[in-house]
């Protein structure tokens, strides 16, 4: 009935050690009780106080004695032991939790590892040897369970660096009532048959794989970008970029989007203006010219005169013959050997 309801924890060391405890303030309202326990079975049982308790904010919550049989029988009690307050007995053997596996190797041959233990001297049958395994790009480790005492796994990387850990697990319900299983033994770590201190010696050599590989981008980036620029300056020594027009004539592309006769229409006085003023130097250094043929012709000779204007008097009026050179009249007749020349308004030329 009301003892059975109460919960506690049994676990027995390998059948070394027994381990026994309960919740003292859930179950006996911080009552700090005491316990005894005997080995063997019949009416006359000597219980045996225990020694070493395991203390709950000092209070009793558990004891550990040495394993000593097959049954227990144990009763917990009031504080002087006058009163029990709950008792049991059970076979010590169904809560049996294993030692960690003794002397674990490991055999690679190739992608293949094969682990191996101690085989326990009793009960081997009732244990299983499970191995769990993962890499540096593994989230979870990777479990594989087999008879004890050993196991044989395949598909590893050579390249890859892998964590190893092993225990022994009591087979339930055949050999324990609770699932038990042994603390992990130390955990190893192995590459390409190799045993590492721990997966973080391979860190190293990737590392650099990758500062070499970041250093060489970066001189070919800067190879590259030196290359585009000696082209561009052959490019500019070679090949002079050709001016844009919109800078000189900026008025004729920006007043008027580029309508030459437009800008032709409005500009014709600047263009007139600029063409006499022109004329007029051309015609001047034509005078000058003439006079000093004029003053070799007295030393050498009257001179055939080539071709006249009609309209001009001929007086030694020098302004007038600028003019008549500067603006010719119109339709104005020219004679040379073989063929005529006729001057038109615009002062083109017709022949």
């Amino acid at each position: 009935g009301g003892q059975d309801a109460i919960s506690t924890t049994i676990i027995n060391f390998n059948n070394e050690k027994m381990q026994i405890t309960w919740a003292t303030r859930e179950l006996f309202h911080n009552e700090n009780v005491s316990f005894f326990y005997t080995f063997g079975e019949g009416k006359h049982k000597v219980w045996k106080p225990c020694t070493t308790y395991l203390l709950d904010q000092d209070y009793n919550s558990g004891c550990l004695f040495k394993t000593e049989g097959s049954t227990l029988a144990f009763s917990i009690r009031n504080s002087n032991g006058s009163e029990e307050l709950f008792s049991k007995i059970l076979k010590v053997d169904f809560y049996i939790k294993p030692s960690p596996p003794e002397n674990v190797t490991f055999f690679w041959e190739e992608d293949t590892v094969t682990v191996s233990c101690n085989k326990p001297e009793r009960n081997a049958w009732c244990l299983r040897l499970e191995l769990q395994h993962k890499s540096k790009f593994d989230k979870e480790w990777q479990n594989r369970t087999a008879k004890c005492c050993s196991i044989r796994e395949q598909g590893f990387d050579p390249r890859k660096c892998y964590s190893f850990r092993v225990r022994l697990r009591r087979l339930v319900p055949y050999c324990n009532v609770v699932n038990y299983s042994s603390d992990w033994e130390a955990e190893t770590f192995w590459m390409n048959g190799t045993l590492l201190d721990s997966c973080d010696d391979d860190v190293t050599p990737q590392s650099e794989t990758i500062i070499v590989l970041s250093c060489s981008l970066a001189v070919l980036l800067m190879m590259l970008i030196l290359l585009i620029l000696l082209c561009k300056w052959i490019q500019m020594s070679v090949l002079p970029a050709i001016p844009d027009p919109k800078y000189p004539f900026a008025d004729l592309f920006n007043d008027h989007n580029g309508n030459l006769q437009e800008w032709l229409d409005k500009n014709d006085h600047v263009v007139l203006q600029t063409k006499l003023e022109y004329e007029e130097a051309e015609s001047i250094t034509e005078a000058e010219s003439q006079q000093e043929d004029g003053k070799n012709s007295d030393k050498s000779g009257p001179l055939e005169k080539i071709f006249t204007f009609p309209g001009v008097a001929e007086n030694n009026d020098s302004k007038a013959a600028e003019i008549a050179c500067l603006i010719p009249a119109s339709n104005t007749m020219t004679p040379f050997p073989g063929f005529h020349i006729l001057m038109n308004d615009d002062t083109y030329v017709m022949l």
